[in-house]
């Protein structure tokens, strides 16, 4: 029997004819009758536990347990953190601050530019911060570079704060002995965004589902993608006694491919070995871990006879169409992947995709061909895949 909360009018008229079976008599129907008036104070009382009750009910269960904060008793919790505690997960992943590394062209070799000192990138509106004061004493220096907020007063963290080499920086307010333009050199620390609600409830789901079994593939891959800026961990058995653990981050303006830097690398190798209070109830004693990036194989395509009648936007809807396709393959880890198969990269498949591309533009091929010959590939160990060059005959 389905559970319907009943409207405030069904309660109301409910209370009257069970006061009138109670005093055997018929309550006047007029609105100000005292009953009557008291039956629909109470229905509304009554709306509100059935309510109140149904979200409560609801925090039962990790689909539709909510982020939001709730006050139960004085206490502020939030529903689906307290699963994720629960399980082992832990909170949300936070976002991280960009750090880079920029050169400050000295007009006067004068002093200390002071730490705090603001710069913004125009593009973006990101305001940055001087980590520490830095000695002017040649024509240029070197100075670390916090991501702050942006323009608006909103939190500068997360993927929004990178930059590349070359990109171009502004102290906020003129400074004396410096230029106002910076050149960013590098990148100190990637930043990446916060962990989204339902990335969150996905991750506690795949926690009660891949319980941690004391060294299993899923408690690799679980440690692994824990991390900050991490998107994929692809474990397996290595030489005896080792595991090889393939890392792919999350895609940057810098690295498109997801391949991971050193310090990613070095802080999935850390939380393999520790859990986050620091003790070594992880990775068994007798495995060493061997952490690796992933590799990214670039697919050539062969698309003969395309015509549409625009044809600039057919190549542009077809080429995103594949390459958004490789990059959703991933290597098939037994016990570990589920079906379908992912590793999979077929001739067949990749034809689908372009003739439905082609389609949603007024645009028809009349073959598709992998360059390098042959109908099928499939993803080794640690190996992804994107789009590599596209020829068009």
């Amino acid at each position: 029997m389905a559970l319907a909360v009943p409207s405030t009018q069904e309660i109301s008229d409910t209370i009257v004819s069970q006061l009138e079976a109670s005093l055997s008599q018929t309550i006047p129907l007029l609105p100000k009758a005292f009953a009557r008036v008291l039956a629909k104070v109470l229905a509304g009382v009554f709306v509100l536990l059935y309510k109140y009750a149904g979200f409560i009910f609801l925090q039962m269960f990790v689909a539709h347990a909510t982020m939001r904060e709730t006050v139960v008793n004085g206490k502020t919790i939030r529903p689906l953190v307290e699963w994720g505690r629960l399980i082992g997960v832990g909170d949300p992943i936070d976002a991280t601050r960009a750090e880079l590394v920029i050169t400050v062209t000295v007009t006067n070799q004068v002093g200390n530019l002071v730490g705090g000192a603001q710069l913004v990138r125009a593009e973006t509106g990101v305001v940055y911060d001087t980590i520490a004061a830095v000695a002017l004493n040649a024509s240029t220096v070197s100075v670390t570079i916090r991501a702050g907020s942006d323009q608006d007063g909103n939190g500068g963290v997360g993927t929004l704060g990178n930059l590349n080499p070359g990109d171009i920086v502004s102290f906020a307010n003129p400074l004396p002995n410096v230029a106002r333009d910076c050149l960013v050199v590098s990148q100190a620390v990637t930043a990446a965004d916060a962990e989204t609600t339902d990335a969150y409830r996905e991750r506690i789901y795949r926690r009660f589902q891949r319980k941690p079994q004391g060294g299993a593939y899923a408690d690799y891959q679980e440690w692994g993608e824990g991390v900050a800026g991490i998107l994929n961990v692809y474990p397996y058995a290595g030489d005896p006694g080792e595991v090889d653990v393939y890392v792919e981050a999350v895609a940057t303006i810098a690295q498109p491919d997801g391949i991971p830097t050193n310090a990613q690398l070095v802080d999935v190798y850390d939380a393999i070995q520790l859990d986050e209070s620091g003790l070594a109830t992880r990775r068994p004693v007798n495995a060493a871990v061997n952490v690796l990036p992933i590799t990214r194989t670039a697919v050539d395509v062969t698309v003969s006879g395309l015509d549409a009648d625009d044809i600039p936007a057919a190549k542009t809807s077809l080429e995103e169409a594949i390459d958004e396709f490789l990059r959703s393959r991933e290597p098939y880890i037994v016990g570990l992947s589920t079906l379908p198969r992912d590793d999979r990269i077929t001739l067949a498949a990749i034809g689908g995709i372009v003739d439905g591309a082609v389609s949603a533009v007024g645009g028809v091929v009349t073959a598709v061909t992998l360059t390098a010959g042959g109908t099928a590939y499939t993803l080794g160990q640690g190996e992804k895949s994107k789009l590599g060059t596209v020829t068009y005959v």
